[in-house]
């Protein structure tokens, strides 16, 4: 049975984008498991494969059942649009135990095995330290895993908000979520999403959180239960592009699609850069490097960012494929 969220009229007012660090955090662990999930992040998994290695990530495991419960308190929907990792992992720490105990008990239920193991028995004895044991070994994968890349992850995530915030403006809350995934329909403000499972509920004036992924891919996930706030977590965009990396010239392919002078703003932004950086650089007039941006950034191969007065601008993971010549 599909899962079906239920709108009310204030949920529809209270629907926002989010980016975590930490949830990005639990699906790079989870991908090092799946071999389904490793065909666009093969990259990846080749570079931290010694990394990976240090890590024993037995335990957590253990709670990410192929077909099943994963617990929400320990991946919880995120604090708000752009919360760092360590405001993350510390609220995760701060969970009441009880309740933690109740939500890896039906994790490890739908894991086979994972109940009457020795682990598995552990965890469940000792939620305390359940808690400190689970979240230090979050934090160590954060470290190791997702870290060194988070710079280039959150350009695209952050990428994927922008897209998708403009095409609310353009077609509303219903022709957005029909657009984020082929798996999604909404008929007269219900959300169904086609996926194995059995989950309804009224969103109660809460809202929807709206979470783009990289490492979920190709999963969309759904199904937080209350109090948490319910939250979508789908495939972002240009995750295909995402491990390309940047070449030392323009290419002439990249030139005959997007210009000469759209191309070279794209390729000299190795490091992010303001418009009168990069007119210098190039030697073109502002107002050209300017409208060059502009149309970049609405091709969503750029994110900019304000720090100040100054507007750096940067490429996203989609814009470093092509700078590349490669996808």
């Amino acid at each position: 049975m599909p899962f079906h969220l239920h709108f009310g009229e204030d949920d529809l007012l209270r629907c926002r984008f989010a980016v975590s660090p930490l949830w990005e955090t639990q699906e790079a662990v989870r991908t090092l498991n799946r071999p389904e999930r490793h065909g666009y992040h093969a990259h990846w998994l080749r570079r931290t494969r010694s990394a990976a290695a240090e890590l024993d990530l037995t335990s957590l495991w253990l709670l990410m059942p192929q077909r099943g419960h994963t617990p929400d308190w320990l991946g919880p929907p995120p604090l708000g649009p752009s919360a760092t990792f360590d405001e993350e992992i510390a609220a995760v720490r701060g969970a009441d135990p009880e309740a933690a105990r109740e939500d890896t008990a039906l994790a490890l239920a739908d894991t086979p095995g994972a109940l009457e193991s020795p682990r598995g028995r552990a965890l469940l004895a000792d939620p305390v330290r359940m808690i400190q044991e689970l979240t230090d070994l979050l934090a160590a994968a954060w470290r190791a895993l997702v870290e060194p890349d988070w710079p280039r992850l959150r350009a695209l995530l952050e990428a994927d908000v922008v897209f998708h915030s403009r095409r609310l403006a353009e077609v509303g809350l219903g022709g957005l979520l029909s657009e984020l995934d082929r798996r999604l329909a909404w008929d007269a403000g219900t959300l169904t999403i086609d996926v194995k499972g059995d989950h309804v509920r009224e969103l109660g004036g809460q809202g929807l959180v709206l979470m783009p992924s990289v490492f979920s891919w190709p999963n969309v996930v759904s199904g937080f239960d209350p109090p948490w706030q319910p939250t979508l977590v789908y495939p972002a965009r240009g995750i295909a592009g995402l491990w390309a990396e940047p070449s030392d010239r323009t290419p002439e392919a990249l030139e005959r699609i997007l210009g000469r002078g759209r191309a070279a703003v794209l390729t000299a932004l190795d490091d992010p850069a303001t418009t009168t950086g990069l007119a210098h650089r190039l030697g073109l007039a502002p107002s050209s490097v300017s409208a060059h941006l502009s149309a970049l950034r609405d091709a969503g191969l750029l994110v900019s960012r304000r720090y100040g007065h100054q507007v750096l601008y940067e490429r996203t993971p989609l814009g470093i494929a092509l700078a590349s010549g490669g996808a």
